[in-house]
Formats: C-alpha cells, structure tokens, sequence
C-alpha cells in the first residue's frame, strides 16, 4: 500500500455568520473531498500538544508522527534545512519575516506580495550592513528567511507576526525568557531597529510604495531553535522505503528533510492563493510511481485565512477540491473503480489541515481539525461530507499527534 497526506494548510475554520452560521468547509463546494469522507472513515485531530503555540511547524511534524516534547526546536531550524544552512550545535536559528510596518502598528505578516527576488536582494543587503562573524541572514522564499545567531540562546519570548496584524508591534519584541538569554534579545531588538532604518529608503521600498504596495520595512525574528534530532520515516515505518515532500514552503521542505523525505519542486507553487494546484497534482501522482510515501502540502488556504478574506479562502478551498485532488483521483483510478493504485499498488489518501486560520481571527488556533482516511476495501463509516462537524460523527473519533500517521500507515 502506497500513502498520500493531501495537507490544505489552515484550511479549517470557525462557523461565519456571513455563511449562515457555516464554516467554510461545510459551504464550499467541494464534491472530491466529500468523496473521501463517504468513500473512507473520518474523524478529528488534535494536532497541537498542550501548552504549544498552533504554529505549523508544531502540526505538521505532529500529523507526521513527532512528539513535540522531544524534537521541537521552532521554526528557524527547519527552514534551515531547507534551504541548506547547516547549523552548528550553538547556532540558534531564527525565522526572519520581512515584515511591513504602519508607524507603531504592524500592517502585515508578509508585506502584502513580496516576490523572492525582492526578498534577496533586502536580505543581502541587511547581510552586507548587519551580518558579522557571529549574525548571518539567509534567502528563503518570498517574506520567508533566516537568521542565524552563533552562540545564541533560544530562551527568549518571540511573537509570530501573523499574530498581531493591525495591533501594536513594540510590546512584542523579543525578550528574554531566562537571564542568560538577556543578550541574545538586546541583539535581536538592535538588529530590528537597525534592519528599519537601513530598509526605509532602500530603493525596492521606495518604488513599492510608489507603486502603492506594502513595503517591507522591518525585519521580525522568532520561532527560534537548534537543531532538532528527528528520526527519518524510514526507520519508523519499514513499508516506507522511498517518501517524498512536495511544497512551496520552507518550513515544509525543513520537516520533510529531517524526516528523510525527498524534496520535489513545482514551478508555479508560490505558497499563496496563485499557486499550481495542478502542477502539484501532477508532482504528487508521479511521485507516487516511485515512492512509497508523498506529503502534499498547500499553504493557500492558510494565507488567505491570514488576510481575513472568506472569499478569498473559499476560493482556495474550491481549488484544492477541484484543481488538485480532482486530477489525483483521476489519474489514480481512470476507470472510476473507486479503486486507486500507482504503479500496480493500491494508493491510501489522506486529508486534512493541519490547524485552523479562521478569517474572523486572523492567524492560527488549536482546536481539533477534521481529518478523512480512504484506503481502497476500506468499510467506510456514516459521514457523507468533509467538514468540521461531519467529522465529529466519524468513526475514528478524536485521535492525538501520532495516532494518526500510526493509524493511516496502518490502513
């Protein structure tokens, strides 16, 4: 048996009063998901751990088995990985948001539409004015990027910026957790006002404003962490002899790394609502020819729920249901069986978000988030659609962090 995880990234959400009282899965059309939840057996994951921050990288790592008590490190280490920085034992690693600021209010988390190219050359440039023998910032993807600390301390207080759009942003600063990080976060507080005042009159910003753009003034640094120790997949699960990640997010590409899954790259996957729903299809079904194992991750959803557009998030709920999944069941059962296989084998899909975005709230919360499980022969249970409350009558009731992947690679 071959397995696919299909993670719509925040895609989950709270009931809208605009949508008669419905969250957006239960009013967007989506007639594939539904086929997994009639075909398959359904239920609800708890995928945050208590007493942890419902940030991706704590549940994405948890859907993929991880306990978070003995590998969470924070965001920096994985987006590391992933763009191939390789951390020394006392290199604290850090996400760094390009972020936009409007006076003592943060505007944004993500600069409205900061392109990479744009993001690299701000980066280089805060690496030439700012980096030293013990600071260095690194390219990633779009307002994603990194910061390195030698001999920095991770015991600090760091907000994620797509927890505050529109509130003050001062008071939320780095601090420190512990005194013998107090240096660690002076450094980090100096880096921000430094990274504001080289970056106001870069002229990339001045031209984004005269283009009525957001610019990307500040700097923003959190989620910070050494590396985590993360058994690969391989040695977890023996039917996983080959596996592969496919994303357009860094953070992603860091988990699958450690995790020891292949990396694949899509043109066109831009990690936003414009992304290549197909091209990923097509990535995931050809992936599948050779590998046991695919993770297929879409952070559309998420980012729309970050701006606060229902439209915008139905969209992508409607594009992930008909431009990627759609294409997947096709290609795995052409005949319309109702029975999937890839390269002679039968192919187990699974699908789920990893934590709601509601729109009314704008950034991430931790409550359970509905989860469908279709492996061909399967008896399926009573649901009959792919939502948050359908999922409450489905018959794996609510599992925790790695019940599930336990309990699908067991399928």
């Amino acid at each position: 048996m071959k397995h696919l995880i299909i993670l719509g990234d925040g895609m989950a959400d709270w009931p809208c009063d605009e949508l008669g009282g419905k969250t957006l899965l239960q009013h967007a059309h989506t007639p594939h998901f539904d086929w997994l939840a009639r075909h398959g057996r359904n239920g609800l994951l708890k995928t945050v751990p208590d007493g942890f921050h419902p940030g991706s990288e704590v549940a994405n790592s948890s859907i993929l088995g991880y306990d978070q008590h003995l590998v969470y490190e924070g965001r920096g280490p994985l987006e590391a990985a992933s763009i191939g920085v390789e951390l020394a034992p006392d290199d604290l690693a850090m996400r760094c948001n390009l972020v936009s600021l409007d006076g003592s209010l943060l505007k944004n988390h993500s600069c409205g539409r900061l392109e990479t190219g744009e993001g690299d050359v701000l980066i280089r440039y805060l690496q030439e004015h700012l980096g030293n023998e013990r600071v260095h910032f690194y390219t990633g993807v779009q307002y994603r990027h990194l910061l390195v600390i030698r001999g920095g301390c991770k015991n600090l207080q760091c907000t994620p910026p797509h927890d505050i759009p529109g509130k003050p942003w001062r008071e939320h600063l780095p601090k420190a957790a512990t005194p013998d990080a107090r240096d660690t976060a002076t450094l980090l507080r100096h880096l921000v006002q430094e990274s504001q005042r080289l970056l106001a009159t870069h002229p990339l910003n001045l031209g984004r404003v005269a283009a009525g753009q957001d610019p990307a003034n500040s700097i923003w640094p959190w989620g910070g962490g050494y590396r985590p120790m993360m058994t690969p997949l391989t040695r977890t699960y023996p039917q996983i002899r080959r596996g592969a990640v496919i994303t357009a997010v860094d953070l992603i590409r860091g988990i699958g790394r450690y995790a020891g899954l292949r990396v694949v790259d899509v043109p066109g996957a831009t990690g936003l609502w414009d992304t290549n729903y197909e091209g990923k299809a097509r990535a995931a079904v050809d992936a599948l020819q050779t590998d046991d194992f695919v993770y297929l991750h879409v952070e559309a959803s998420d980012e729309a729920g970050h701006d606060g557009s229902i439209p915008l998030k139905l969209d992508t709920i409607r594009s992930l249901d008909s431009r990627l999944l759609a294409p997947i069941l096709a290609a795995l059962d052409p005949q319309g069986t109702g029975q999937l296989q890839a390269a002679g084998e039968p192919v187990a899909i699974a699908l789920l978000p990893d934590h709601p975005t509601p729109c009314h709230l704008r950034t991430h919360t931790g409550e359970p988030v509905p989860f469908a499980i279709y492996a061909p022969g399967m008896e399926p249970d009573q649901v009959t659609a792919f939502d948050e409350e359908a999922a409450r009558q489905g018959a794996y009731g609510l599992l925790q962090g790695e019940e599930f992947i336990r309990t699908f690679m067991g399928v």
